[in-house]
């Protein structure tokens, strides 16, 4: 399943947004418009259907309920968020999920469900409050969607949500995980647990994986021939990668993670992310530190991958590069735009001069990209 439509309402940037997605989708706009607010709403619903999440955790991990609200929110301050999955493009919805949030204006001020819904098939099958909900007002802290004994017959969507997986990965976590102490956020999107990640793999699963990577490696990235994982014994079980470059020594020169360039790094985790589940996938910049010619390789790199394992993937971007591939539909395209009540979202397929400009023979990424580029922006070569 992929999910296929999105509703917004007062959700951080958006103030009212309805978007259709595909299993590909590419996400732009311009700075603090609102593209990792749009793909948070995932990792929201994520950490509400996880074991050991629920509604309070989600929110709580954002700072709380103002903090999400949008400042455009008026006279209707709830948080709604609406999502539909369907099997196939253009099909009708298999499930479709409909939450809405609202503090208490006194106590505690913690937040509670104004409602949850569930339909199945297109036949609704909860509706909350319910009557024990009215009586119990305590049981709208949580939802049905976090508690096993209450989504049995909406399991396979609460399973879903719950492989939702995001990635930002920052090379210096990766590097130094060591030396960062404390917890990091939850389900560590930035990498400081990579490598250990890597090492819970089971090892057939893991050998075949980094073989995959190791493939596509000798072709990004010069003069690396291969590729392992290691546990090192005397530094007390710290695993790490190691790559074999070639070299004027017989055997090549060896170099560890901490070696590797941020491009590197950056590649092996995206390459490993793409291969280790068939859960949505949520990418942010994908193409930050690498070359501008493996970053045009990556659209149809994650189209085939995507489409072998049938998950969805969603990316923000600013490049270019990335857009010019041909295979990106318009339809694929989502763009986000600021404005005075919140920031507007268009499927790039909706843009009549879009349109003509690919009728024309322009890639997707020149028809769509100059419009995220601020109206002030050449003003800042004055700075100084």
């Amino acid at each position: 399943m992929f999910v296929s439509r999105v509703v917004l309402k007062n959700w951080r940037n958006f103030a009212k947004v309805e978007a259709l997605l595909r299993p590909r989708m590419f996400i732009v706009g311009a700075n603090a418009s609102g593209k990792s607010n749009f793909l948070d709403v995932f990792r929201f619903l994520r950490d509400i259907a996880k074991p050991g999440g629920g509604l309070q955790f989600g929110i709580t991990e954002r700072g709380g309920l103002s903090p999400i609200r949008c400042l455009a929110a008026r006279r209707y301050p709830n948080v709604e968020i609406a999502v539909e999955l369907s099997e196939s493009v253009g099909a009708k919805p298999a499930w479709r999920y409909e939450i809405g949030i609202k503090q208490q204006n006194r106590g505690d001020r913690k937040p509670y469900l104004s409602y949850e819904r569930v339909w199945e098939d297109g036949e609704q099958i909860l509706d909350r409050p319910e009557s024990v909900d009215e009586e119990d007002s305590l049981r709208l802290t949580q939802t049905h969607l976090e508690q096993i004994n209450t989504n049995s017959a909406f399991r396979d969507m609460a399973r879903f949500f719950e492989g939702v997986t995001y990635l930002h990965l920052v090379p210096q976590l990766v590097r130094y995980s060591r030396e960062f102490s404390g917890p990091g956020p939850v389900g560590d999107p930035f990498g400081r647990s990579f490598l250990d990640r890597i090492g819970r793999t089971p090892e057939r699963i893991r050998r075949s994986r980094l073989k995959l990577i190791e493939k596509a490696l000798t072709l990004a990235v010069p003069q690396l021939k291969e590729l392992t994982f290691l546990t090192d014994t005397a530094e007390g079980g710290i695993p790490h990668l190691e790559a074999i470059y070639d070299h004027w020594r017989p055997h090549g020169a060896r170099q560890r993670e901490r070696e590797f360039s941020d491009g590197t790094l950056r590649l092996v985790g995206l390459l490993w992310s793409l291969l280790e589940g068939d859960s949505m996938l949520l990418l942010e910049e994908p193409e930050l530190s690498l070359n501008a010619g493996i970053v045009q390789q990556l659209a149809p790199m994650i189209y085939r991958l995507q489409r072998k394992r049938g998950r969805q993937v969603l990316a923000t971007s600013h490049s270019a590069e990335l857009l010019d591939d041909a295979g990106i539909a318009p339809e694929e395209v989502l763009l986000l735009t600021p404005a005075r009540e919140g920031t507007e979202v268009i499927l790039a397929a909706d843009i009549a001069e879009v349109r003509a400009l690919l009728k024309g023979g322009q890639s997707v990424g020149d028809a769509v990209l100059p419009r995220t580029v601020p109206d002030l922006a050449r003003q800042l070569s004055l700075f100084e």
